[in-house]
């Protein structure tokens, strides 16, 4: 048994930011699986992709991860432009898409939790949210659901299943515009309360300044403290899985300061988290949060 399943398209990108672009491998599967890994936790990925890309996943297998990757017709990709210097507003635009997962792709990984983290809407149809569910406990990045394709462009709409489909769901995970775009409400714990009431057991909203989450009908959070954020592809799936592998060995509050600390050490370099769970610990002990 693995700590941590991910499922999800494992994405080649370009990133485009003052004036260079750069093609680097992305998606929550990668981001995720990669920053647990560091911090000691066993993972799988669970993913698919065009056969001519297989290769780049040996990055996650050199890094101890199980890969399982099924065949698509392309590969999924995103373009994302960041047009100012601080990198906290970005226009995403699709490259590829290598579509709905079938359940047969999706092979029963026994694990402690899994993490559903799909890039773009039809990816991961509700039929395989529940039966994942029946299997165990589930975290879900709503990224996947609410950003949707229209034309050439990728766009933030509301989820009509997101009464129905979050049933049984533990661990959810949205940043503050979508939060907005599903509730409705602006304030984050307004937010956070209308999501739980959904379903879901723990809410975890990540915001340009730090991470809130909702646990147990108590809120705890946690800022930011990058000294840079060349990083900021991956924030969100950094920090999510962080505190959802971090659950299993933690209260709601440590795990979300730490979580905080592993995205704030990963901001400041581009790509995944490299670096150690001590580093991330020593963060950690000197973050307000409760």
């Amino acid at each position: 048994m693995v700590d941590v399943a991910f499922v999800g398209h494992f994405a080649r990108d370009r990133l485009v930011y003052r004036g260079i672009t750069e093609v680097a491998s992305g998606g929550g599967v990668y981001y995720g699986a990669m920053a647990v890994r560091r911090l000691g936790f066993s993972a799988a990925v669970i993913t698919k992709l065009h056969p001519d890309d297989f290769p780049a996943l040996d990055e996650l297998r050199g890094a101890g991860v199980e890969v399982h990757a099924a065949r698509a017709p392309e590969t999924t990709g995103i373009e994302n432009v960041y047009p100012t210097p601080e990198l906290d507003r970005r226009l995403t635009r699709p490259l590829g898409f290598a579509g709905a997962f079938a359940a047969d792709e999706i092979p029963p990984v026994p694990a402690r939790v899994t993490i559903v983290t799909p890039l773009m809407a039809g990816e991961v149809t509700p039929e395989i949210v529940r039966m994942l569910v029946a299997r165990g406990p589930v975290g879900l990045d709503v990224q996947g659901f609410v950003r949707v394709r229209e034309g050439d462009a990728l766009v933030t709409r509301d989820w009509p299943g997101k009464t129905t489909d979050l049933a049984g769901v533990t661990f959810l995970k949205v940043d503050d515009a979508e939060a907005e775009v599903l509730t409705g409400h602006h304030d984050p714990r307004d937010a956070a309360r209308a999501l739980a009431a959904l379903g879901p057991r723990e809410v975890v909203l990540t915001r340009a300044r730090g991470l809130l989450v909702l646990a147990d009908g108590a809120f705890c959070e946690a800022p930011f403290v990058a000294k840079d954020t060349i990083g900021r592809t991956g924030r969100g799936d950094t920090c999510f899985s962080t505190y959802v592998a971090a659950r299993l060995e933690l209260p709601p509050a440590p795990a979300c300061r730490l979580a905080a600390a592993v995205t704030s050490l990963k901001l400041e370099r581009p790509g995944p988290y490299r670096g150690t769970r001590d580093a991330a610990e020593r963060l950690a002990a000197t973050l307000p949060g409760g």
